[in-house]
């Protein structure tokens, strides 16, 4: 009898993850002028611990403007590499493929961190590049309209973005992860581009839905030229924005993208007027899996299905129903980061416990066995409980 396909392994290009288990991007805001901190490492070395088949590490910019917040990590500097290298080497000895996120905030960038209101920031001492750390978008549009007003690249700067991103994958190469995620949702700089709400560009990128996506085919392409052919590309895309970019055009982006290198589109929406997206349906367990589903049966690529994503009875009936290949969690990890080996247990599957490092397993296991009436705290059927 076939096991639950939440913890079949899966290979993309060269690299197999032991688990369709993923954890999503979430931003920490805890680096010390881009650099990685300790609370990187044991962020995200508790879900590797956790096990999960593949730890993404947050959007990490691919320049100092890209940044949101003073607490951004970093790669637009070789310097960034061995801080990153500490969390990677980490992450894979405990038996989980190591990832990462890219990004560029554009006009979305200078705020102060969510918990301390998330507004624009102020110039202060503290910021003593603050003149460097502009806002610059694909077009001279703030929204909302209380925010300051980004400059719109001009059409000299934009190959030198473009790079910045490639080199960017080439320090994340240089690190050692295995997986790499371009950023292009939630109203950042690439979904900036592709978006008719924010672009009103009348040149080679703007107007028509092609000309608005050619940023983010360029970013792929620079992107993919510094990039291993062994190892997979993931792209994030707000599938629905409510602001002129739909399911339609992310089915025709992901269908572009495919032939140049992409494997997996990370499925998520929002961020241009705000997020999340309802358009199908009400905000509940898995209110965004239809958008997964749509790109996996529409485009023919590998989709990744994220957003209330809670119970391990769930996420199994996503990849049974053929909707998704991969589910990410994001914040029901940070309410359990081991979910992987709970939703394990729940599952049936991984009695010993071997999805976890010995120091963990070899008592875990110890207790079943010996007090088999013990009912682990986290436990519940799940959706379906009385």
């Amino acid at each position: 009898m076939a096991g639950p396909m939440l913890f079949e392994p899966i290979s993309i290009r060269d690299v197999t993850l032991k688990n369709r288990v993923v954890v999503a991007p979430m931003h920490q805001y805890a680096a010390e002028r881009g650099f990685a901190t300790d609370w990187h490492l044991m962020n995200a070395g508790r879900y590797a611990a956790g096990g999960a088949g593949l730890v993404i590490m947050e959007s990490t910019k691919v320049e100092r403007r890209g940044c949101g917040t003073v607490g951004d990590l970093g790669l637009w500097d070789d310097a960034f590499i061995p801080g990153l290298k500490r969390c990677v080497d980490f992450i894979r000895l405990h038996n989980s493929v190591p990832g990462i996120q890219l990004g560029h905030s554009g006009r979305k960038a200078r705020r102060f961190r969510p918990w301390e209101g998330g507004g624009p920031l102020k110039p202060s001492p503290e910021i003593d590049d603050w003149d460097q750390w502009e806002l610059v978008s694909s077009s001279g549009i703030n929204s909302p309209g209380t925010d300051p007003t980004p400059r719109a690249l001009t059409l000299a700067e934009i190959p030198e973005a473009v790079e910045r991103w490639g080199q960017a994958a080439r320090r994340a190469r240089e690190a050692g992860f295995d997986v790499l995620d371009i950023h292009m949702a939630h109203g950042y700089l690439i979904h900036q581009f592709l978006s008719p709400f924010s672009n009103v560009r009348n040149d080679q990128y703007g107007g028509s839905e092609l000309n608005r996506m050619r940023f983010a085919i360029e970013v792929v392409e620079s992107v993919r030229a510094h990039w291993p052919a062994s190892k997979p590309l993931f792209v994030r895309f707000s599938v629905e924005d409510d602001a002129g970019w739909g399911p339609d055009q992310s089915v025709a982006l992901a269908k572009i993208l495919k032939p140049k290198g992409v494997d997996v589109i990370d499925c998520s929406s929002g961020g241009m007027r705000g997020a999340p997206v309802v358009g199908t349906g009400p905000v509940t367990y898995g209110y965004q899996v239809p958008y997964a589903d749509r790109l996996k049966n529409d485009a023919d690529i590998l989709s990744m299905a994220v957003g209330l994503i809670v119970h391990a009875d769930q996420a199994e009936k996503i990849l049974q129903e053929g909707r998704a290949d991969l589910i990410a969690l994001a914040r029901e990890l940070l309410y359990n980061p081991n979910w992987p080996m709970d939703a394990a247990q729940k599952l049936g599957v991984d009695p010993k416990f071997a999805s976890v490092p010995p120091a963990q397993a070899y008592w875990l296991a110890k207790r079943a066995q010996s007090v088999k009436s013990v009912v682990p705290s986290t436990y519940m059927k799940g959706l379906n409980a009385e």
